[in-house]
């Protein structure tokens, strides 16, 4: 470089640095004035926190919203087809059981809409009162003059001044929110067998015992299988899961199921050897699947709605008044519902923008595809009977209620979310080969500029 340029190159060199001292002596600290050559580099993360701090909202995620005002509306429609004339029957009105069903849809939609304009952060300052007050509540289920026994179950909780509330629902609600805020908080050290493994158990234990206590076999599938499945998604050690799977399947031998429960199992596995007793149930399910064929029968047309031949025609066994009624195509579309419900589920928890909406979006869409899979799966005689209702469409207020909420929350996540390219496409620094957790985190920027060499200098 000619000695004519060599002035012109300094003066280029020299403007953005004076540029930037002049900045920095205007807002930066007095470390930052005795160091001006650093004063660009200092400059970029706090540009970097300003963006973190003032985050951007934009729409919820409509697929959601729609899919789930969609079984809603399905579920009201066919507790009204299936409990119309057993409700005449009982109470002269027709009514009396799908009313209460609209109340309490109405009361979650109104939870569902605030709970999406509510930021899902401020779940973590509650989080342990509301695991605390759940497990209070499941503990009072087993007071005889709290509970309602239904079945030989002691599944309700009737307190002063309040409807009669199934505590295990809002059980697997405030067992997400404080394991999603656990596993943020414990971070990599989830996969450690002290650190992450016994502690995780600790805290599913109580609520898997207390449900199984009442008993509720079918709850107690659904809260556990949740639970591990935040457990793997948080990056918990795959060794450990496997483990902790035959130590409970070796628990429940080991304590024994009741009478009713292995006989339950033995129907499942031959139902046409007790027809008209143990069997009735998963009998009627798959005839009334059968009736409907391909297009169905037409709505109010079911043979065998209105609990006349079928038990639990609105709650448990509704799945098979809608395939009677509207055939394979509506009992499809239903199922197709779900799938799109897990799909926008998992999309919403891969571009979650931190590691507890990530988590807790993962858990709430777990918990509630888990719990349809295994109604559905009990209708078509894929697994054995078990008391447990279908999301959004099965009579049931504490249920519709509480899972509406939890929606809510999906929603607010799903307000934040980043667009990371394809549906799979997670940050690269939280992909479990370094055992960070199987979740995108808020994407990381290089902090400061890396030093020229002295070659480069050169």
């Amino acid at each position: 470089m000619t000695d004519a340029l060599r002035p012109r190159a300094r003066a280029a060199v020299g403007r953005p640095i004076e540029a930037d001292r002049g900045r920095v002596d205007r807002s930066g600290t007095g470390a930052q004035r005795a160091a001006p050559g650093a004063a660009g580099a200092l400059r970029t993360p706090a540009r970097q926190r300003a963006t973190a701090l003032n985050r951007e909202r934009h729409q919820a995620d409509y697929a959601i919203l729609v899919i789930v005002v969609a079984l809603t509306a399905v579920g009201i429609l066919m507790v009204y087809s299936s409990s119309a004339m057993k409700a005449y029957l009982a109470t002269d009105d027709t009514l009396s059981i799908v009313g209460p069903q609209i109340g309490w849809a109405a009361l979650g939609m109104v939870a569902l809409a605030a709970m999406m304009r509510i930021d899902y952060r401020y779940l973590r300052l509650v989080s342990v009162p509301f695991y605390v007050v759940a497990l209070g509540l499941l503990v009072l289920v087993f007071v005889p003059s709290l509970n309602v026994v239904v079945g030989g179950s002691a599944r309700w909780l009737k307190l002063p001044l309040l409807p009669a509330l199934h505590p295990a629902e809002l059980a697997k609600l405030a067992l997400i929110v404080y394991l999603a805020h656990w596993f943020a908080k414990r971070g990599t050290r989830v996969k450690g067998f002290w650190s992450g493994t016994i502690p995780f158990l600790i805290i599913l234990a109580p609520m898997v015992a207390l449900v199984f206590k009442e008993p509720d076999l079918g709850t107690t599938m659904v809260i556990g299988l949740t639970g591990l499945t935040m457990f793997f998604v948080a990056g918990g050690s795959l060794v450990h899961l496997a483990a902790i799977g035959f130590a409970a399947l070796v628990a429940v031998v080991a304590v024994g199921l009741r009478a009713y429960q292995l006989t339950r199992i033995r129907t499942w596995l031959d139902p046409w050897s007790d027809p008209l007793g143990t069997g009735f149930h998963t009998i009627q399910g798959l005839l009334a699947l059968g009736l409907g064929g391909i297009l169905g029968a037409g709505l109010g047309e079911s043979r065998l709605a209105g609990g006349l031949f079928l038990p639990n025609a609105s709650n448990d066994y509704i799945f098979a008044i809608i395939g009677e009624e509207f055939g394979l195509i509506g009992a499809g579309l239903v199922i197709l519902l779900f799938v799109g419900l897990a799909y926008s589920g998992i999309r919403v928890s891969l571009r979650a923008p931190d590691t507890f909406g990530a988590l807790l979006a993962a858990g709430i869409t777990a918990w509630l595809c888990i719990q349809a899979f295994i109604n559905i799966g009990v209708v078509v005689a894929l697994i054995p009977v078990t008391g447990i209702t279908l999301p959004f469409i099965s009579a049931g207020g504490s249920s519709l209620t509480i899972s509406l909420a939890a929606v809510g929350i999906l929603l607010s996540i799903s307000r934040e979310t980043v667009e990371r390219g394809a549906w799979n496409d997670a940050a690269a620094d939280r992909g479990g080969r370094n055992g960070r957790a199987h979740l995108p985190g808020p994407r990381r920027g290089a902090l400061l500029p890396r030093p020229a060499r002295s070659s480069e200098r050169a």
